[in-house]
């Protein structure tokens, strides 16, 4: 098998997962003279636009797995919910980044919520629900508000649902519209603003945290991401990449992660910091790096995989940043958003502009204020 450490331009880098951040991967690989194979199980995929090579195959073809780990020199993946055993499948033939172990802790939420709490980080109060008498006991020790999620397979807001404090409380009828899906209830966080941290981990242990950012969502979607946050102070920032590369340690990974997190204030000091979840990849939130940072979120993922030294994360020039989602029929806007001075648009080649879609990103450097 080749190692990672050998890996130089004119070399294969497989990407499973066909979407938005695989494109963007392969654009940054591209710049470092590497050639992409996109491994993904829908025909239209939009990162198959900008590679040189594709599969179009299950996640869990086991025979289309090894033929496209033969193909390639290192394999990496742009979203974590691809099958536990076709990492390791592949990490059996290639070298695989985020290793397979990183993959199965995040994308299972009680799973990785125990894992952060053993290393002594906050989270918010948790138990694992598989029935109605789990989903009533864990009420009455977590309380309400609280949120009812799936385990796995969940994002932008999809598989949870709150149970507020003050509505009619039906443990049997909750459960029933998770259709059987192993859950987890969470306590309810009273934040004062989400924000994450975008960082990287080499193979040799190197870490780079880009500044941390606020995100605001809308109908669970993120839609606005501003670096650097508003009103952090630094200690708290300082806390929050340090919780970013603990985290990136214990799971000895390799490649871009993000940690989601909320922060609670506190009468008598800075803001506590409460991790919500793990991106075990590049992340949406990251996208601002593009223009914004010396090295995008993007060219640092792909300097990781290849064992390559990391990238300056500095903002550039100081400036700051604000990234706004293109969300369904936003992107219809393109033409006024290209006529605008500083504003740099992504078009992630998608065909229908659904409802709640991701259908590219807006960014642009502002004076800090």
């Amino acid at each position: 098998m080749t190692s990672s450490k050998d890996i130089r331009p004119g070399a294969t880098l497989g990407i499973v997962g066909g979407g938005q951040l695989g494109r963007m991967i392969a654009l940054a690989a591209a710049n470092y003279g590497l050639k992409v194979h996109i491994f993904a199980p829908d025909d239209d995929s939009t990162a198959f636009d900008v590679s040189a090579q594709r599969t179009v195959a299950a996640y869990d073809d086991v025979a289309a797995l090894a033929r496209f780990a033969a193909s390639v020199d290192v394999v990496t993946y742009e979203f974590e919910n691809i099958p536990a055993a076709a990492a390791e499948a592949l990490a059996a033939k290639a070298p695989l980044h985020p290793n397979a172990a990183a993959l199965a802790t995040t994308q299972d939420r009680l799973t990785e919520k125990t894992f952060i709490n053993g290393l002594g980080i906050e989270t918010a109060p948790f138990r694992a629900v598989d029935s109605v008498a789990d989903l009533t006991e864990a009420l009455a020790a977590i309380g309400r508000p609280a949120v009812l999620k799936t385990r796995r397979f969940g994002y932008d807001g999809k598989g949870q649902r709150m149970i507020r404090a003050d509505g009619p409380l039906d443990p049997a009828a909750i459960l029933a519209e998770f259709a059987g899906a192993p859950c987890i209830l969470e306590g309810f966080v009273p934040f004062a603003h989400e924000v994450s941290v975008v960082a990287a981990r080499g193979a040799d242990g190197a870490f780079a945290a880009y500044d941390p950012c606020a995100n605001e969502h809308r109908d669970h979607i993120l839609a606005v991401t501003r670096v650097p946050a508003p009103g952090i102070a630094a200690q708290t920032e300082a806390a929050a990449i340090g919780i970013a590369r603990r985290i990136a340690e214990a799971l000895d990974y390799v490649g871009v992660l993000a940690v989601e997190m909320f922060l609670v204030e506190q009468a008598d000091g800075p803001a506590r910091v409460v991790v919500n979840e793990i991106a075990p990849r590049v992340h949406n939130s990251g996208h601002w790096t593009i223009e914004g940072a010396t090295t995008s979120q993007f060219a640092q993922h792909v300097r990781a995989v290849c064992g390559w030294p990391l990238g300056d994360p500095a903002r550039v020039g100081g400036m700051a940043v604000e990234m706004h989602n293109l969300i369904g029929d936003e992107s219809g806007d393109w033409a006024a958003i290209l006529a605008q001075a500083g504003a740099y648009l992504h078009l992630y080649g998608k065909g229908e502009a659904r409802p709640g879609r991701k259908m590219g990103h807006v960014t642009r450097l502002l004076p800090v204020a």
